[in-house]
C-alpha cells in the first residue's frame, strides 16, 4: 500500500521555501540523453503545491545563422504526433471550453499561445475575439505576480489543449499562491465561469484534509477535472487522490512499426522521477473503482505521454527563450481534459471520472514499465487492464471520455 507521506516527501525536497519569481539552481535529472529540470523546483513561502512540468535542457533546436530556422519543426512532439498517437480528429474542440488552473501569472501566456498556434496552423485562440480569458482566482482582471516557473506550466498546458482541441475556448484561471485553497478557489472560479473541463497540473502530499478539499473544491457533477498524478514516482499526491477527478498518469511515447504506429510504456526515470500512482490514505475509494488492492482511492485512472525524454514542444518566453520539450504528468492532464471536451460534454450529474471505466475497450492497454516496487504489483507495475502508473490505459479515440 502507498505510504501517505511518500508525496509529501517528494514534494518538500524540492527546494526551500523563497519569494515567487526568486532565482535558484534548480536539481538536473537524466536519463538516456535527456536532461531536465522541475519548472516548479522552487516552492514559495507557504506554497503546498508544486507543478508538475518538466523542462527538458539539452534540446537541440534547428538553427541557421539567424537563428530558429522560419517555419522548421521545433523538437518535441506537436499536434499532430498527439492526434496520431491517440487517434483523435483534428480540429476538434469547436463550441467547449476548457479551464486551466494554475499558481501566478505567466504575463507572456496569450502571446506565446498565439506563437505555438502559428507555428502549427492551429487557429488563433485570442482575448480580442473572446476565445481566450486570462484571470484571478475570484474571475478579475489583477492577476497573481509573474513567476517564471509556474509560466512553464501555463505555457505547457495551453499548448496542449491548444493542439487537442484547437476551436475549444480557454480559459486560464491563476490561483494568488500555491496553496490547495487557493488553488481550490481557481477550480471552483472556472466552473463558474462556465467551463465542462478543467486541468490541474499540480499537487502536494496528502493530509486529513483532503476529503474537506473534495466537497469544497472538486465536486463538480457534469465537469470533466483531470488532475496529474504526480511526477515522483510510487507515493500518492493530492489532488490527484480526490474520487471526484480523473487521475492522470504518465507514459513514455514512441513511434514504432506496429499498425497503431506508436507504443507506450510507464514513466519512470528513478525512484523520485517518474509517474505517480499509490492508494490514498484518505480518499474514499470511488464506486465504478473496483480493484482491490488500495481499501481507499487508487491513483490513476488513465494515462498520456509524460516522459520528458519523448516530451513536447512548447513555446515560452516568460522565464524561457522560446521553443523548448517539456514532460511530466502536467502534460498528460490537459491533455486528458481535451480529450473529454472532443467527447463532448457530460451529462448533467456525472462524474465523468466513471466514464473510462464504462469504455475500456476503448483505449490503449499500457502493458509494459513500472514506476518502483510495491505489494501488490499492479499499484507500481503496468500489466494488462488496470495498473496504478497507467490506469486503464490511453486515449484511442474519444469513446472512453464520453458519458
Amino acid at each position: 500500500m502507498a505510504l501517505a507521506g511518500t508525496a509529501a516527501l517528494a514534494v518538500s525536497t524540492l527546494a526551500m521555501a523563497m519569494p515567487a519569481g526568486a532565482s535558484t539552481t534548480p536539481t538536473v535529472y537524466s536519463k538516456g540523453g535527456t536532461s531536465w529540470v522541475r519548472a516548479c523546483d522552487t516552492l514559495a513561502k507557504g506554497d503546498t503545491m508544486a507543478c508538475n512540468a518538466l523542462k527538458v535542457t539539452n534540446t537541440v533546436q534547428k538553427v541557421h545563422a539567424l537563428g530558429l530556422t522560419p517555419n522548421a519543426t521545433p523538437s518535441g512532439l506537436g499536434p499532430s504526433d498527439l492526434l496520431s498517437a491517440y487517434k483523435l480528429a483534428a480540429n476538434g474542440g469547436a463550441g467547449q471550453t476548457i479551464a486551466i488552473v494554475d499558481a501566478y501569472n505567466d504575463p507572456n501566456a496569450a502571446a506565446d499561445m498565439a506563437v505555438y498556434r502559428a507555428q502549427y496552423g492551429l487557429p488563433a485562440c485570442t482575448v480580442a475575439s473572446g476565445c481566450f480569458k486570462q484571470v484571478s482566482q475570484t474571475g478579475s482582471s489583477t492577476l497573481p505576480a509573474n513567476n517564471t516557473g509556474w509560466a512553464g506550466e501555463i505555457s505547457l498546458d495551453l499548448d496542449m489543449v491548444s493542439a487537442i482541441a484547437p476551436n475549444a475556448h480557454i480559459i486560464l484561471v491563476e490561483a494568488k499562491t500555491a496553496s490547495m485553497a487557493n488553488l481550490g478557489t481557481a477550480v471552483n472560479e472556472a466552473v463558474k465561469l462556465g467551463a465542462k473541463f478543467v486541468s490541474n497540473s499540480y499537487g502536494g502530499g496528502e493530509s486529513s484534509s483532503d476529503s474537506s478539499y473534495d466537497t469544497t473544491y472538486f465536486n463538480h457533477p457534469g465537469v470533466a477535472i483531470t488532475v496529474s498524478a504526480g511526477d515522483s514516482a510510487y507515493g500518492a499526491q493530492y489532488p490527484a487522490a480526490s474520487k471526484y477527478v480523473t487521475s492522470v498518469g504518465g507514459t513514455a511515447l514512441k513511434r514504432d512499426s506496429s499498425a497503431r504506429g506508436w507504443n507506450e510504456s510507464v514513466w519512470y526515470t528513478n525512484s523520485t522521477e517518474g509517474t505517480g500512482s499509490g492508494c490514498s490514505a484518505y480518499d474514499a475509494k470511488p464506486t465504478w473503482q473496483k480493484d482491490s488492492g488500495c481499501a481507499k482511492r487508487t491513483i490513476s485512472d488513465v494515462s498520456a505521454v509524460a516522459d520528458p525524454a519523448t516530451g513536447v514542444a512548447v513555446y515560452q518566453t516568460y522565464g524561457g527563450s522560446g521553443w523548448a520539450v517539456y514532460g511530466g504528468t502536467s502534460a498528460s492532464s490537459p491533455i486528458i481534459a481535451s480529450v473529454y471536451a472532443l467527447a463532448g460534454t457530460p451529462s448533467a450529474g456525472s462524474y465523468p471520472a466513471s466514464f473510462p471505466y464504462a469504455h475500456t475497450a476503448s483505449l490503449y492497454d499500457v502493458t509494459t514499465g513500472s514506476n518502483g516496487s510495491c505489494s501488490p504489483t499492479y499499484l507500481c507495475t503496468a500489466g494488462a487492464g488496470y495498473d496504478g502508473p497507467t490506469g486503464l490505459g490511453t486515449p484511442n479515440g474519444t469513446a472512453a471520455f464520453s458519458g
